[in-house]
């Protein structure tokens, strides 16, 4: 493809001077010869470079010279071809004027100049795939493969360039050649843990669960130093293709791993509850993980979650009873704003207001300002007639009262 290059028009005129400076010995080689010149220049002029002008003089001449009996038709049939690639080329040129070709290939910044290449790389491979040239199929995916292999030696650290080749290729239907660029993306950015996903992605929605589950299990490693992440993809994967048993069998040995959090917990607990429909084994995990979460708000509100699409408000409040004695009162404050949700939405008034205040009094130890917004008795009132978006008053009182929150703040 080296003579698609916009830039290529010079390699094109030294091959075909080459080819006039080849000897001759008989009036059949010289013919032969004319020949490979004609087909060089009819190939050359069609191709949108620097030189398409100088290129089509030259052809023009060449054919003169050869016979301008048949310079005539032979012109007048490739002049077309050559004002498409002329034109082509004027709007290729705008694009490639915005590229710096001097830039090195370094890991994004984030600067500036960095993204306004980004941005011209992407503007280029956009032009390229709508096949401005109008040339056959085949040609034109070697001319955008061509144009993805230029813009990753510059942005070979670009983990959305790799991304786009690849998903290029397999949309058009070339799913080893999408597999062949997730490889060597992999190796350029082997910290790139999406791609890795993606990658899998792609080898399982072709149902090759075997490749996919050896890019998984390239995430995971040794498993001392997987990611929480990792090992909820993972078992999200293996139920998919090999069902709850292997799925259950990764959990019991991923909650073992130094960096499993309660995320993988709550993963697992809602496969169960969601996909498996077996709430009561849902119910056990999350109750497991209380023993190593209890100090994690987010886990606290989370199995509170779950308890409320169960109905289960006997458990979601000793579950918040639990919890709130264990937590300091500065990590309690979500959990206590869920209860006081919770008991305002389901509870009688009598628990509402006993609740309002022992949160007022569980959190009076942190600062004065905090204390004042829980004091806002108004507030609370809000807070206890309103529903998703139905306010027991209007914008303007919302804003008053967010005014007020501000100014006490200051």
């Amino acid at each position: 493809m080296a003579g698609a290059d916009i830039a290529s028009g010079p390699v094109w005129m030294e091959y075909i001077a080459y080819l006039k400076s080849m000897p001759v010995q008989t009036t059949q080689e010289e013919s032969q010869r004319m020949t490979v010149i004609r087909k060089t220049y009819q190939r050359a002029i069609v191709m949108p470079t620097h030189h398409v002008e100088q290129l089509w003089r030259d052809y023009e001449n060449f054919e003169n010279s050869v016979s301008r009996a048949l310079a005539k038709g032979l012109t007048a049939e490739y002049q077309p071809k050559y004002n498409s690639a002329r034109a082509v080329y004027r709007e290729r040129k705008k694009y490639f004027d915005e590229i710096d070709w001097n830039m090195l290939a370094v890991p994004p910044s984030g600067s500036s100049k960095e993204e306004m290449q980004w941005m011209a790389w992407k503007k280029l491979l956009s032009f390229e795939k709508g096949n401005p040239q109008r040339i056959d199929n085949a040609s034109a995916t070697k001319r955008i493969a061509f144009a993805y292999e230029q813009c990753l030696m510059y942005l070979y650290h670009y983990p959305d360039i790799w991304y786009d080749y690849a998903m290029w290729h397999a949309k058009s239907g070339s799913r080893d050649s999408a597999i062949k660029v997730f490889q060597r993306a992999m190796k350029a950015l082997p910290d790139s843990e999406m791609l890795k996903y993606a990658y899998a992605e792609l080898e399982e929605s072709h149902g090759a669960a075997q490749a996919a589950k050896k890019v998984y299990e390239s995430l995971l490693g040794d498993g001392v130093n997987a990611t929480a992440l990792s090992h909820i993809q993972f078992i999200r994967f293996l139920r998919r293709t090999e069902g709850v048993e292997a799925a259950r069998r990764y959990f019991l040995d991923a909650r073992k791993s130094p960096n499993c959090t309660y995320h993988v917990y709550v993963a697992y607990a809602m496969m169960a509850f969601c996909l498996d429909k077996d709430a009561k084994l849902a119910h056990n995990i999350f109750e497991a993980g209380l023993k190593r979460f209890m100090h994690e708000p987010s886990y606290i509100l989370e199995y509170a979650d779950f308890l409320c699409r169960l109905n289960d408000d006997r458990n979601i409040r000793a579950l918040f009873e639990r919890a709130l004695s264990s937590l300091p009162p500065d990590e309690s404050v979500e959990v206590w704003k869920r209860f006081t949700q919770f008991e305002q939405m389901y509870g009688d008034l009598a628990s509402m207001l006993k609740v309002e205040q022992r949160r007022k009094e569980a959190l009076s130890q942190m600062d004065e300002n905090e204390e004042s917004s829980i004091e806002n008795s108004l507030q609370n009132v809000i807070s206890r007639y309103s529903f998703m978006d139905l306010w027991p008053c209007s914008s303007k009182d919302l804003d008053h009262l967010a005014r007020q929150e501000v100014l006490i703040e200051d």
